[in-house]
């Protein structure tokens, strides 16, 4: 079973999920980083390029956090780049005795995704605000704008864009733009367009592309996904951002 709502921390959502069996569907990349607990852990979920999977065969609860693009490493104390394509431990990324301690107070809070939200608020009103340069670029990114024209807009050269990108969503920007795309796809899809119309209408060149960008970021054919969404009730169709 899955929830999400929008969280009070600006551009974040908190999620809940429940995740039990074989069949659960990939997570697939978003351009975003988590904050994570189970039972007993905090965890922290990097940007990711490529599907992960979650299946299990015993139950496992989670709340999240799920940070807008760019927005993580500041509030995590980590570049997103070091994070790639992992699962952290909290204690790893913050002094052990602190990690414990709030891994303790979510375990015996009432409501697991609130008390974990609230230390999500604590450690952002405690950072520097997401850069606006880089919330800039993950907008005209997730609009569908090219990589020149975004570097233009934002007025800075392809190296430093590169290297900002890096650092704030954990790829370059052609990656992310890619992650973007195939996210608006899947969220086309999952609404009910046809292959071929959601394929043009996320800036894909034809339903062909789609393919490909689904094989390379997901791992697999999109009508597979589709089938795998529907059939998991721990996530909602279209939904990459959990675990």
């Amino acid at each position: 079973m899955y929830a999400q709502w929008p969280s009070r921390l600006e551009g974040a959502v908190v999620w809940t999920r429940t995740v039990q069996g074989p069949h659960a569907c990939p997570v697939l990349p978003d351009g975003c980083m988590d904050l994570l607990w189970t039972d007993g852990t905090l965890l922290v979920a990097g940007p990711d390029t490529h599907a992960h999977a979650t299946d299990t065969a015993s139950v496992i609860r989670y709340a999240g956090v799920r940070f807008a693009p760019g927005a993580g490493p500041a509030i995590l104390g980590v570049p997103a780049y070091e994070l790639r394509d992992r699962r952290v431990e909290l204690t790893d990324l913050w002094p052990a005795a602190d990690a414990r301690r709030h891994t303790e107070r979510i375990d015996t809070a009432a409501d697991p995704a609130a008390a974990l939200e609230a230390l999500a608020l604590r450690r952002a009103a405690g950072a520097e605000p997401p850069d606006p340069l880089l919330r800039s670029v993950a907008r005209q990114l997730g609009a569908g704008r090219s990589v020149a024209a975004t570097a233009a807009a934002v007025g800075l050269g392809p190296r430093q864009l590169h290297r900002r990108s890096l650092e704030a969503f954990g790829y370059g920007p052609k990656t992310l733009g890619r992650i973007l795309r195939l996210q608006r796809a899947l969220a086309l899809v999952t609404g009910g367009a046809p292959y071929a119309d959601a394929a043009l209408r996320s800036g894909c060149t034809d339903q062909a592309h789609l393919a490909r960008e689904m094989r390379d970021l997901a791992g697999m054919p999109m009508s597979a996904y589709v089938a795998a969404a529907n059939s998991d009730t721990s996530q909602p169709s279209g939904s990459s951002s959990v675990a």
